[in-house]
């Protein structure tokens, strides 16, 4: 397949420059080089931002030399990245990472849990089930997954396992669970998409829904099933446990479930509503959960500080890569990186079904050894303008296709939390947990779950109506 893609390129440039076929070739596969160079410094572990930008001065350089780029196109690096700085929208993913940081900070997550139990505590694996309703409304109200699977780990963890459960089945569903960050809104992944696909925030937020709670229901189901055949996987709670009095039973749902629950109207309502921006959402977000630390007596000059300072290292570890990606993406495109893979993609004769699979595929395998910002950042400008013009016939309207992508996109990249030997969702789990949890019991524990959301792939892959229905029905 190279070997041809080499000759179509290599004739269409020596018609273009009229220059020797073999160097002709060379410069033409720049950017393959280019995109090689950079998955194999990838796996160096130094800091992926730092890489991104390194190659695309590097390529930069030689496409100077090969005269295909220019030295004062390096000048359009800083109006480009300044962008970010300008667009109101990108604006929410430091308010959304502030709100969830403060949120951990606040203690809403014990009561969460708490009440959740309760009302599931006659239930066949009632804890499993409450730790995966948790991460669907703790995804609801942050959309940060790193600081969701350290807090369930933390909160539920030490309790399932003393409660008989088994290690791999209260290890999966905690690091599944805590990725639902990724698909359900407000997810910063999601403004990242909207940005880099150049679509509406709120229908692509209202595309995700149905998904995401799809997603989750095959957690639960896979869980009720499990631990329905196999009872000792986790095992009843006592039934001493079941005579609570009511008005406590009131008490703790009060205060465990009506804050998110305001909070999550307070963020989804807006948006899907129509009556704020995603900026405007993801500001009374922050303020809510400012309130809720100052309500529960959580918020003091240290505990904002302490907050402050970890906004502030995940938001700048976010726009160092989101600066070096998009420094790559300009040099790669500059450099004819669009033609070669559509040439690569032609050269193939797939079809759009093909093409689709083929690059879903690969944004899953790059998963297993990089982490979800650096794929996207890399996978989706390089793709996604592919994609969105495909033709798949009467199976989805033409413009659909980008958004039913970006949907495909966030469903695999959840994977990429739970696949070895770099889902980061595993080293966080096994960073905080006791010292009597290994990394086989979670490699065990995670396997199911990434079934499950392959197969969320494959039914949105079949039903495009499961993204678009909810669009429409809002929006048009």
């Amino acid at each position: 397949m190279f070997g041809d893609v080499s000759r179509i390129i290599g004739s269409q440039a020596a018609t273009a420059y009229g220059k020797g076929s073999g160097l002709d070739v060379l410069v033409s596969l720049l950017p393959l080089f280019m995109f090689l160079a950079l998955m194999a410094l990838m796996f160096t572990g130094y800091p992926i931002g730092f890489i991104l930008g390194g190659v695309a001065i590097l390529f930069g350089a030689i496409g100077i030399v090969a005269d295909v780029f220019s030295f004062a196109e390096f000048f359009i690096f800083v109006p480009r990245t300044w962008i970010i700085a300008e667009n109101l929208q990108i604006i929410a993913v430091p308010l959304f990472v502030f709100m969830g940081v403060m949120l951990e900070r606040s203690r809403i997550a014990q009561d969460l849990l708490e009440a959740l139990q309760l009302l599931l505590r006659r239930v066949p694996g009632g804890m499993a089930l409450a730790v995966t309703l948790m991460g669907v409304i703790f995804a609801a109200v942050t959309g940060v997954v790193g600081a969701s699977v350290i807090m369930l780990t933390l909160i539920a963890l030490p309790t399932m396992l003393s409660a008989g459960y088994r290690p791999s089945l209260a290890l999966g569903t905690i690091a599944a669970s805590s990725t639902l960050g990724i698909l359900i809104p407000p997810s910063i992944l999601l403004v990242f998409l909207s940005e880099l696909l150049q679509i509406s925030i709120g229908p692509l937020f209202a595309g995700a829904i149905y998904p995401g709670l799809l997603l989750s229901l095959l957690y639960l189901l896979y869980i009720l099933t499990l631990t329905i055949i196999v009872p000792q996987a986790a095992p009843a709670l006592p039934a001493a446990n079941d005579r609570i009095p009511t008005i406590q039973v009131v008490r703790v749902l009060l205060r465990g479930i009506l804050p998110p629950a305001i909070l999550i109207a307070i963020i989804m309502g807006s948006v899907l509503g129509g009556l704020a921006t995603i900026t405007d959402s993801a500001a009374f977000g922050a303020g809510g959960a400012l309130l809720l630390a100052w309500l529960r007596g959580n918020l003091d000059r240290a505990a904002l500080r302490d907050c402050l300072n970890r906004s502030v290292m995940t938001v700048g570890m976010i726009f160092v890569l989101y600066i070096g990606a998009t420094s790559f993406a300009y040099v790669f495109r500059i450099l004819g990186g669009e033609e070669v893979i559509h040439l690569l993609f032609e050269s193939t004769d797939l079809g759009s079904w093909g093409v689709l699979l083929l690059v879903i595929a690969l944004i899953f395998l790059m998963g297993f050894f990089f982490d979800v910002l650096e794929i996207m950042l890399i996978a989706v400008p390089i793709f996604g303008p592919i994609v969105a013009v495909l033709d798949f016939g009467p199976h989805i309207a033409q413009e659909d296709v980008v958004y039913w992508f970006a949907i495909l996109v966030a469903i695999t990249l959840q994977t990429s939390f739970l696949t070895p030997p770099m889902g980061l969702s595993l080293f966080y789990i096994k960073g905080v947990a006791p010292s009597s949890v290994t990394m086989g019991q979670i490699y065990r524990g995670i396997v199911p779950f990434v079934l499950l959301q392959l197969t969320c792939v494959g039914l949105v892959l079949i039903w495009p109506q499961i993204v678009m229905s909810l669009p429409h029905t809002l929006f048009d």
